[in-house]
């Protein structure tokens, strides 16, 4: 998929690009019956995810509502996710009054969180990432659920070891990770106490051309800034194949909740795709501090088995980032902070 595409040239390129379903997530459309909810639409993910989901329900010729629910940057931003097809609700997901005023659906997919600034915020962090869980787990109790978590719940693991598995211990650094337990914890709670079929999902890093670990490494090498070698490696993945392993979920929750990672398979080096980044800018990395032996690693084994390995690889990816950053284009500006050893964000 994608491998003699050399060039993204434009926002309605990627966006095509990251909603494309697959003919799995096609045909599993047909499979499931219910309409789909959209919890935090309007974040990175969401829009992309609720546009697949819209684009596979066309393509297998079924009929669904699918809601988007979210407190909406602008009136932009919400017109834009009503224009692909999804019925939007705008309010604060933090209100118990506004959850409960949602439709109920059969399928829901919880993209809500906060992390950009959590040491700032603690409290907020807790309550978006912990609190809100346990209202969404109370109202959808006959839903399935799948749920965004993190690989941030793993401790650090060496760099050789293939990544923390979903039968490992969590052992989260700082409070941000330890709310996103927060978060598993109250959607377990709600499985264990309604049989309510959960599927939680540890991600680390989702990746496209505006934002994610390779645009951060990216931008610093374009600028000549220096490389912070301290964490040294990481695991990312193209955020369309994101979508469609995060659509499939839906049909592997189960009561007591499934954890699910989900990443992509290679072990990547950060001064590896400086150097990369180097050779397309056609400029000198330069690099401050020495790799640790350990960093923050998902192994995805048990997803691929489900769902088959990712169909982007990373060298494509870093290829058409160079070109996009290259061109001028659009980015996010949200850092991903994956330097961070301390657990905060």
């Amino acid at each position: 998929m994608n491998k003699n595409l050399e060039r993204v040239t434009s926002k309605a390129m990627l966006e095509d690009l990251l909603s494309t379903p697959s003919k799995e997530v096609v045909k599993l459309f047909t499979e499931i019956e219910g309409d789909i909810m959209f919890l935090g639409v309007s974040g990175k993910i969401g829009p992309s995810l609720a546009r697949m989901a819209v684009r596979a329900c066309q393509e297998a010729g079924v009929t669904k509502r699918i809601y988007g629910a979210s407190i909406f940057a602008s009136d932009q931003e919400r017109l834009q996710i009503e224009q692909m097809g999804v019925e939007t609700f705008h309010g604060n997901l933090l209100d118990s009054e506004f959850i409960q005023s949602l439709p109920k659906a059969a399928h829901v997919y919880f993209l809500a969180g906060m992390k950009f600034g959590s040491e700032e915020n603690l409290s907020l962090t807790w309550a978006v990432n912990s609190f809100l869980p346990a209202l969404v787990a109370d109202y959808y109790k006959g839903s399935s659920i799948v749920a965004f978590s993190t690989g941030c719940v793993y401790p650090l693991v060496p760099v050789d070891s293939g990544g923390s598995l979903e039968t490992d211990m969590p052992q989260p650094v700082g409070e941000y990770a330890q709310s996103c337990l927060g978060r598993e914890r109250m959607f377990e709670y709600g499985s264990l106490q309604h049989k309510t079929r959960v599927c939680l999902i540890r991600l680390n890093y989702a990746v496209e051309l505006r934002y994610g670990v390779l645009v951060d490494i990216a931008v610093k090498v374009k600028n000549r800034q220096e490389i912070d070698l301290s964490m040294g490696h990481f695991n990312v993945i193209w955020q369309g194949d994101v979508n469609e392993m995060v659509l499939r979920s839906v049909a592997n929750c189960e009561s007591p909740a499934k954890i699910l990672n989900i990443t992509g398979p290679e072990t990547l080096s950060v001064r590896e795709v400086a150097l990369e980044f180097a050779k397309h800018f056609q400029v000198e990395a330069t690099f401050i501090e020495k790799e640790a032996g350990t960093a923050l690693l998902n192994n995805a084994s048990l997803a691929f088995q489900l769902f088959g390995r990712p169909k982007t690889a990373p060298r494509q990816i870093i290829q058409w980032i160079a070109h996009w950053i290259e061109d001028g284009m659009d980015l996010l500006g949200k850092p991903t902070h994956y330097e961070v050893r301390d657990g905060k964000y």
